[in-house]
C-alpha cells in the first residue's frame, strides 16, 4: 500500500462519521502551527507547510478541487512566510516576531483582495461545477485562508480575525464534504483564534514596530 492510499484510510468511527489518516493527521498538524503562530514561533511555517501537503491527500479523497487548489497555496505562502519570518527584518526585543495591527491602507489591500479573490474563484468554480459542489464557500474559505496567511507572514494582528471569518464556513462545509474531522478541529481552532487574538493584541500594544530595512535605527 502506498503512503497517499494510506492516508485516505478510515482512522476510526465516531458518532457515525468516518475519520481518515488524512484528514486527522493534517488537520492536528495545522492546529499545531496555529497554537506556534499564537507563540510567534517560526516553526509555524513547517508546521503549515507539512499540513498542506497531507491535506491535500484529504481533499483528493472527497473529490474537493477547490480545497486541494487552497492546500497548494497554503504551501507556496508557507514557504514565502517561513523566509519572511527568517530574514529577521520583523523581530522584537524577545527575539519573536513583532507584531502589530495593519495600517489603514493596509487592511483596504487585505479588504481589496479578499472581495476580488473570492469572486474570482467563485466564479471559477461555478464554470466549472466539477472543481467544487459548493463554489462560493470553497471560494470564500480558499481567499480567506490565503488573506490570513499574509496577514500572518507580515505579523499582522488582523491575522487573527481573518482566521475567525474563515472558520464560521468552515465548520458546516466540512461537515457537509465529509472531512468531520476537518470539521471538530475547525471549532477548536476558533477557541485557539480567539486567544491567539488577545495574545497578539496585548503584545502590538508593547512591541516596537519593526525597522524598515536600511533604516538607521
Amino acid at each position: 500500500m502506498s503512503a497517499l492510499s494510506w492516508l485516505n484510510t478510515e482512522a476510526f468511527t465516531a458518532v457515525g462519521q468516518h475519520i481518515i489518516w488524512s484528514d486527522m493527521l493534517g488537520n492536528t498538524i495545522g492546529l499545531a502551527a496555529l497554537a506556534l503562530g499564537w507563540r510567534r514561533s517560526i516553526w509555524t511555517w513547517p508546521a503549515q507547510l507539512l499540513s498542506g501537503l497531507i491535506l491535500v491527500a484529504a481533499n483528493v479523497s472527497v473529490q474537493q478541487a477547490g480545497g486541494v487548489g487552497k492546500q497548494l497555496v497554503v504551501i507556496a505562502v508557507a514557504v514565502w512566510g517561513w523566509q519572511r519570518w527568517s530574514s529577521g527584518r520583523q523581530q522584537a526585543q524577545d527575539g519573536a516576531v513583532a507584531v502589530r495591527f495593519a495600517r489603514l491602507h493596509e487592511r483596504g489591500y487585505l479588504l481589496l483582495g479578499a472581495a476580488l479573490g473570492t469572486l474570482a474563484v467563485g466564479g471559477l468554480f461555478t464554470a466549472f461545477p466539477s472543481l467544487s459542489w459548493s463554489p462560493w464557500a470553497d471560494a470564500y474559505i480558499f481567499v480567506g485562508t490565503v488573506v490570513a496567511m499574509v496577514a500572518q507572514a507580515r505579523g499582522l494582528v488582523e491575522f487573527w480575525l481573518a482566521w475567525l471569518l474563515v472558520d464560521l464556513v468552515g465548520v458546516p462545509l466540512n461537515f457537509h464534504s465529509g472531512l468531520a474531522f476537518s470539521g471538530l478541529i475547525y471549532v477548536v481552532y476558533g477557541a485557539l483564534v480567539l486567544w491567539g487574538l488577545r495574545d497578539w493584541w496585548l503584545r502590538s500594544r508593547t512591541s516596537p514596530e519593526p525597522a524598515i530595512e536600511g533604516v538607521a535605527v
